[in-house]
């Protein structure tokens, strides 16, 4: 298959996405994933309107311990949450939650649960086909995979990858730390980003069998005590970039489709001049029309806006104020017209307009409550 079928192939997946979440919608579901303690006990939810972007609360809607990061089936009618823990069942490792989502009321009714096999799931991602669920393990720093039913419940994994190596920060780095597994654009490979490595580890996906076999070009390399933490993918899949947690680095890779290859561009800092306190990075964002990227700044606590172009040049436009502390992962609505900035250690949600000209944010006043927030999904409402 030539580049350029492979990107038609994708934009065809992408296209059947959309219309499970119209880029037009005007009703959405916000579904906020957390730490579970004192002030949250699980998945919280708010209707947006993304005409007025006016929020409001539906409150808890799925009690489960630590759904610290959602992923949302491509029909819009399932959602999965990897439950951030050591131990299962009695077992070692974390597990993941599917859940079936009410449109009407934004509740989520609980399918079934599986072991992640691993530590401290983090990250998960759906395949465009919906048929496989992959799972990034931090503190196991492994990845697994696992088969989707019709019914949208999981079943047990079908793939576990063990990942080996350190790199140059022993404090972090001494011990391989998975976090974030990320589809590719054509729906044929898996980038793992792994902190502890220094590199985005590279599997091809079977989809149909829900498999992962490593890839003839195993990994693309990010500069020493970087940190590779999350992904995000240019709209026309050209492009992917990569923020360096440690470092404060955002690494913009270009994509041969055809080879699954990522290739090293330019990298930039995500603070302003000047600063020399300390802070690490967390998510990062491509807007839809492909000229901007976000990343959040913990320590900082600001979201760092970069203007791109063809070139593949980052430039800083600005860092925002998240208005609370250690914002984490944050999300741009299917309209690109608002941003959800999670800060996790002040139980806030804030939402921002988004200036798809510029790029810039402006705070919109509103600032949700909810516990120890981390991610933020958009599902279509009703």
């Amino acid at each position: 298959m030539n580049p350029r079928s492979v990107i038609a192939a994708w934009v065809g997946a992408a296209a059947a996405v959309t219309i499970a979440m119209p880029a037009n919608a005007a009703r959405l579901i916000a579904y906020v994933g957390t730490y579970t303690g004192p002030k949250s006990d699980g998945i919280h939810a708010f209707r947006f309107d993304t005409d007025t972007g006016v929020a409001e609360s539906v409150g808890l809607v799925a009690k489960t311990a630590n759904p610290t990061f959602l992923a949302v089936h491509p029909d819009g009618k399932h959602l999965y949450a990897a439950n951030e823990v050591d131990q299962w069942n009695g077992k070692a490792g974390g597990y993941v939650t599917a859940f079936r989502v009410d449109p009407a009321t934004g509740k989520l009714e609980e399918i079934n649960q599986q072991s992640t096999v691993g530590a401290g799931p983090c990250h998960l991602d759906v395949d465009a086909t919906g048929r496989a669920l992959i799972a990034a393990n931090y503190g196991g720093g492994s990845v697994v995979s696992f088969p989707v039913a019709p019914d949208g419940s999981l079943r047990p994994h079908a793939s576990f990858v063990q990942h080996t190596g350190s790199s140059v920060a022993p404090a972090r780095q001494k011990e391989p730390h998975a976090h974030s597994a990320n589809l590719s654009p054509d729906n044929r490979f898996v980038f793992v980003a792994d902190l502890g490595l220094d590199k985005v580890m590279v599997y091809a996906l079977d989809p149909a069998r829900a498999t992962l076999t490593p890839h003839t070009a195993p990994f693309a390399r990010l500069a020493p005590g970087s940190g590779p933490r999350h992904l995000a993918w240019a709209p026309d899949g050209r492009s992917a970039y990569v923020n360096g947690e440690m470092l404060s680095t955002l690494t913009r890779f270009s994509y041969e489709a055809q080879a699954g290859l990522l290739n090293e561009g330019a990298t930039a800092s995500t603070l302003p001049a000047g600063f020399s306190g300390n802070s690490s990075t967390a998510e990062v964002r491509v807007h839809p029309n492909g000229r901007f990227v976000y990343v959040s700044n913990r320590g900082h606590d600001s979201i760092a806006v970069f203007r791109t172009d063809s070139k593949g040049a980052l430039t800083l436009v600005e860092n925002v104020s998240t208005q609370g502390k250690v914002p984490r992962n944050f999300n741009l609505d299917p309209t690109g017209r608002w941003l959800w900035a999670a800060n996790q250690d002040s139980g806030s949600v804030v939402i921002y307009s988004v200036d798809g000209a510029s790029g810039h944010l402006k705070a919109t006043g509103q600032r949700l409550e909810v516990g120890s927030p981390v991610c933020v999904r958009f599902v279509a409402g009703r």
